[in-house]
């Protein structure tokens, strides 16, 4: 990682409390500088989401949270939520999966960014209407003056999803937290959603957080990346670094699970089983019982972060008694 930490992770620890106590993220640590992006990814149930929004103080009632979450150096853990409110909009914004979860159906595009920008900026209405069709105008959306005095059902998925990113972005923060921002989007509308939220990150500088089960999109727009299984770290460093030559099998079988794009075989390499569920995890490493490298030490004692190679960690016991390409670990254990 290059420059300043702008993000600090460290020990995170997320709880659900009812009806029992169960933990949904373990100890999980990492760092995000000034103007990088790093990819979050694992299959679902890994924990992406509620770390992201663990970060931003967006977590619903019935979640603790423990650990470290600094901010620029200041700590966001354990306060009051104030916090994290002086931060809101102003340094720190969320792109969510869905874009109707945050437009309000009964007022227009144009009002709502609008207030965005006077609860920052103070500005005057006329001011803030100006700054919001500019929003929307930066963000590809045509006849921007028309379509900030229409409603959101007006618009198309993509055009929502570029709306939600005007208003994250309106008031230039320093970090963006994307959740799976091109969820339910064709292909195309997808790469140019990426596209832009890659754009505003060097044009402005800001860090963004993107969260993804698309190895593909992690590859194509991230700097670093972080994988993630049953609520801990994986794998974590550079992302060409980690997705070229991973040194977690769980890693290894994301990649090798991918179809080759000039494959001479019909057959797609698969890792056998199911995700791990929170309260139900086995002993040892999570991923002990679907991996294929797996001996008695991987059920016993849980992996720790190690350094493999120059900002490259992996959380396994037999990281370096791998063979140099893990996904051959796989090529006979698919279904």
């Amino acid at each position: 990682m290059s420059g300043r930490a702008l993000l600090e992770v460290e020990g995170l620890r997320i709880t659900a409390t009812r009806p029992h106590e169960v933990d949904l993220v373990r100890d999980l640590s990492f760092a995000v500088a000034a103007g990088e992006m790093l990819a979050v990814v694992g299959e679902s149930g890994a924990g992406k989401s509620v770390t992201a929004r663990a970060v931003l103080g967006l977590l619903p009632a019935g979640l603790r949270v423990s650990g470290h979450v600094r901010f620029d150096g200041r700590e966001l853990v354990g306060g009051t939520g104030a916090a994290h409110r002086a931060l809101w909009g102003r340094r720190m914004a969320f792109v969510p999966q869905d874009a109707l979860s945050v437009l309000s159906p009964v007022h227009t595009v144009g009002d709502q960014l609008a207030l965005a920008v006077r609860s920052v900026r103070g500005v005057g209405r006329k001011a803030a209407l100006e700054q919001a069709v500019a929003a929307l105008d930066r963000v590809g959306i045509p006849d921007a003056a028309r379509r900030a005095r229409a409603y959101p059902h007006e618009f198309s998925g993509g055009m929502r999803q570029r709306a939600v990113i005007a208003m994250a972005t309106v008031n230039d923060p320093d970090l963006v937290v994307a959740d799976e921002p091109t969820t339910a989007l064709d292909p195309t509308v997808q790469a140019r959603i990426l596209d832009m939220l890659a754009a505003f990150r060097e044009q402005a500088g800001m860090a963004v957080v993107l969260v993804t089960h698309d190895l593909a999109v992690a590859a194509a727009h991230a700097d670093r990346v972080l994988v993630m299984y049953a609520g801990r770290h994986v794998e974590s460093g550079p992302v060409h670094r980690v997705l070229r030559a991973p040194r977690a099998p769980y890693t290894a079988g994301l990649i090798a699970s991918l179809p080759a794009r000039h494959a001479v075989s019909r057959y797609l390499p698969a890792m056998s089983g199911a995700p791990a569920t929170a309260g139900a995890l086995p002993p040892g490493c999570a991923f002990a019982p679907r991996c294929p490298a797996a001996t008695d030490s991987c059920t016993r004692h849980e992996p720790e972060p190690v350094e493999w190679h120059d900002g490259h960690w992996a959380s396994c016991h037999r990281i370096a008694e791998l063979p140099r390409r893990t996904a051959d670990l796989f090529e006979r254990t698919g279904t």
